[in-house]
């Protein structure tokens, strides 16, 4: 036990070292060559030889110097690119190609890298990763519902025996919600979209916690389930509420993700170290890869050919974390029905 224990600690202790190992990077939008293509760009609506379609129209869409029909479609104008938009992004692509040639690193432009745009989607590897992670979360949802009401035997009253069954189809929809806004916010990163980014992760880190509390120390008393869920909805909601009404800070949101996350995972960890289920070594191999993925997310480099970020190597990672996580939910709830059979026996 005292074993198990040691290899929790030491992992917990190899993440908090990546966690204050992150790269810092030089802010290109304060380059007065940068600044200078902006200011020119909008003014002429050209960036060098390349003319800008959105430099037409001002930033609320009204047409400049043509009629309402040459306006975008409905259906386009959602990612609110304009004329200001525009300029920055070709500009900070021109720069990056002399930056490039005249042998200097890329630099981040607004705390962000430079990624190459496709059909207008800011991140299209990230939002690719998104829509897979979340297939994947769906399958693994429908796998698991199949299995507790088809497979497994039911009570009299056609309600599960598995006592952590309403809690996983919360996390479904929860988990489902957080990665539809993440895709979104990667695709157009204005605030409408943040703000659902982040408010989404918020819940879902939160609720994570609630059920890795819940699960591994088998709570099943509903006042101690209040006594657990209402501090932590209570940070989750204070939160929110904070990024949407007061400040949207990044910052403070990224250090309470991970500050969350890494209690849940800390709570995972040892559990997996103490107990004796049968799929014990799903959950420590979750909760190592979690450790390792969350590294992963802290470390930052420049985007790879122009579309490979450390972002979307960290949802890349997450796809079989996802696997693995509902492939443990399956093995606890045949685990659970079949202890429970026996003692109804």
């Amino acid at each position: 036990m005292a074993r198990n224990l040691r290899w929790v600690v030491l992992t917990v202790v190899v993440a908090v070292s990546c966690l204050v190992s992150k790269l810092e990077a030089s802010e290109g939008d304060a380059d007065p060559l940068y600044k200078s293509c902006v200011d020119q760009c909008q003014k002429t609506g050209c960036v060098g030889d390349n003319c800008l379609q959105h430099c037409k129209f001002s930033a609320d869409g009204k047409a400049i110097d043509g009629p309402w029909y040459m306006q975008e479609p409905l259906y386009l104008r959602w990612k609110q690119w304009d004329c200001q938009s525009d300029c920055q992004y070709e500009c900070m692509m021109t720069r990056e190609e002399e930056r490039k040639r005249n042998g200097e690193k890329p630099t981040k432009y607004f705390g962000k890298w430079p990624l190459k745009h496709v059909y207008g989607i800011q991140e299209p590897v990230s939002v690719a990763l998104s829509a897979l992670d979340l297939a994947i979360q769906f399958h693994g949802w429908v796998s698991y519902f199949i299995l507790v009401y088809y497979h497994l035997p039911l009570q009299p009253n056609r309600k599960t025996y598995y006592e952590y069954n309403g809690l996983l189809h919360i996390y479904a929809i929860i988990v489902m919600n957080s990665l539809f806004w993440s895709g979104v916010c990667h695709s157009r990163d204005v605030a409408l979209t943040e703000r659902l980014d982040y408010s989404s992760a918020t819940v879902l880190v939160g609720f994570s916690l609630i059920l890795a509390i819940i699960r591994s120390f088998s709570i099943h008393e509903k006042s101690v389930k209040v006594m657990v869920t209402a501090p932590i909805l209570a940070v989750v909601a204070t939160h929110i509420l904070y990024l949407n009404f007061y400040n949207l800070d990044e910052g403070l949101h990224r250090k309470v993700i991970i500050g969350i996350g890494a209690v849940e995972l800390v709570v995972w960890g040892v559990w997996s170290a103490l107990t004796s289920h049968p799929s014990k070594w799903k959950l420590r191999a979750f909760f190592v890869s979690s450790i390792l993925t969350m590294c992963l997310r802290m470390f930052d480099f420049p985007p790879y050919k122009g579309y490979v970020d450390a972002h979307a190597l960290w949802r890349a990672a997450g796809i079989p974390l996802s696997y693995l996580w509902w492939s443990f939910a399956c093995d606890d709830a045949v685990f659970r029905t079949t202890v429970l059979l026996k003692k109804s026996k």
